[in-house]
């Protein structure tokens, strides 16, 4: 039997794909791309905005055009938060929630028979176990490990805490075996991932924080690169932030979601934060990490953002020390307190404000690519080479992609380079021999990021 997967939205869609693939691989099935004929159609689907749960039905009613005969499933994010707007559509077949791997593939075998259409639990209410497994990206040699699941936070336009549940997570027994698994496979890298990932441990019995845990892993695993995801600005401590600096295995790369800068509209999105508190805590990494990565989540446009709200924001960003943006147009969540909010904003004026911040972030990235020009980076190789130039590319440890030249045998392993040029949005490089080393050596990344510290506190 054949199946395909269509996924849509953030990271943590990309991991719960995997390991969807990786249950159905294990029960005797073979995966084709979603255009292809297929026996079985698994939609992973996402439901941050009333757009994409339009789009996870017109995926569906492709998949069903592809193969008549196919049994098309919905996952994800929409079909746990909203599975009767999928129920009633001629194009699927049953709608699984999350947290319900078993079910998705006797649906996938055809082993439901008679059972109902739909298999959704509240988990608000249920504490569904999570998978321990780790999981690898097509391509990618890092691979993603999910800590916890769901999110107790209730942020005015989000609905993840109804689509994933309340925040849940992984035993640190659990942690540490499936480390040593992705360990035992070759896996130098590993991203720590989770939905709300500052509230790991605190359903644990007895509680456990995050920093302890990332304290066991640094005593106990062999990983050499771990590297976190997205964690709320408001949950990332000192503690955290003086363990990382202490411990090199863990990578100097911080995804600080800040949704903007202007302080009334950070309450009307009930981020318990204010702009001050997040221009000390980028300025304290850098003092105690000089070359880390400050990425950023941006919404643009909320209800009740003014045209002032929007121009402080910009000045506020354009102050802080970021490498790079992610920019979201807002767009209406039913279901949320943002849709219920007064002061809509123009679409035309929503898209002016995002591209406005997409242009900052862009200067800001070429502005942090350039202060490595010429340092020396640790740089792990993926498993896939630059489709545009054939170079082989990889991700330094405070997260540049960096293209070079070179056998494929260096495919999954850490190397030294030597950044020459900015190309777009990653930096170009030469591998650096050890024997090949002569006159001054070039100055480290830690080096170049001191200086450039130090330029920035002195403006």
């Amino acid at each position: 039997m054949r199946f395909a997967i269509a996924t849509m939205g953030c990271k943590v869609n990309q991991y719960d794909s995997a390991m969807i693939e990786r249950r159905l691989a294990a029960a005797g099935m073979e995966r084709v791309e979603f255009g292809q004929a297929a026996d079985v159609y698994v939609v992973n689907t996402c439901t941050v905005t009333d757009r994409a749960d339009s789009e996870s039905l017109r995926i569906a009613r492709r998949a069903r055009r592809l193969n008549p005969a196919a049994r098309v499933l919905m996952t994800g994010c929409l079909a746990q938060a909203n599975p009767q707007a999928l129920a009633p559509s001629a194009a699927v077949d049953r709608v699984i929630g999350l947290g319900r791997l078993d079910d998705l593939v006797r649906a996938a075998l055809g082993e439901d028979a008679g059972g109902a259409k739909v298999a959704v639990s509240n988990l608000r209410k249920e504490k569904i176990a999570l998978d321990s497994a780790g999981v690898t990206l097509a391509g990618r040699t890092r691979a993603f490990l999910k800590l916890q699941e769901g999110c107790d936070r209730f942020c005015a336009f989000c609905i993840v805490p109804f689509s994933r549940g309340r925040s849940r997570s992984l035993p640190p027994r659990q942690v540490l075996a499936a480390l040593d698994e992705l360990d035992s496979r070759g896996i130098k890298e590993v991203v720590l991932c989770g939905v709300q990932l500052g509230g790991y441990g605190r359903d644990l019995d007895p509680p456990l924080a995050l920093v302890e845990l990332l304290e066991l892993i640094a005593q106990r695993s062999r990983i050499a690169r771990l590297r976190l995801s997205s964690i709320e600005p408001d949950e990332l401590g000192e503690p955290i932030l003086k363990l990382m600096a202490s411990e090199r295995r863990f990578c100097p790369h911080f995804h600080l979601p800040l949704q903007s800068g202007a302080d009334e509209v950070l309450s009307r999105m009930r981020r318990p934060y204010t702009t001050g508190y997040y221009r000390k805590l980028a300025w304290r990494i850098l003092e105690l990490m000089p070359d880390a990565a400050l990425g950023v989540d941006l919404i643009a446009g909320l209800p009740g953002e003014s045209a002032q709200h929007f121009a402080r924001s910009m000045e506020f960003l354009s102050t802080l020390p970021l490498a790079y943006f992610h920019v979201f147009p807002y767009s209406v969540r039913s279901g949320t307190t943002a849709a219920k909010l007064a002061g809509k904003v123009n679409p035309g004026e929503i898209k002016r404000r995002a591209e406005l911040m997409r242009s900052l972030g862009a200067r800001k990235r070429r502005d942090f690519l350039g202060g490595f020009q010429g340092a020396r980076l640790d740089v792990l190789l993926e498993d896939i080479c630059d489709p545009r130039n054939g170079k082989l590319r990889g991700y330094s440890r405070n997260y540049i992609r960096v293209l070079v030249d070179g056998p494929a045998h260096l495919k999954n392993c850490e190397v030294e380079v030597e950044a020459t040029d900015v190309i777009g949005d990653a930096l170009a490089g030469t591998v650096v021999q050890p024997w090949a080393k002569s006159g001054a050596p070039a100055r480290t990344d830690r080096q170049f990021a001191s200086d450039r510290h130090q330029a920035r506190t002195s403006a």
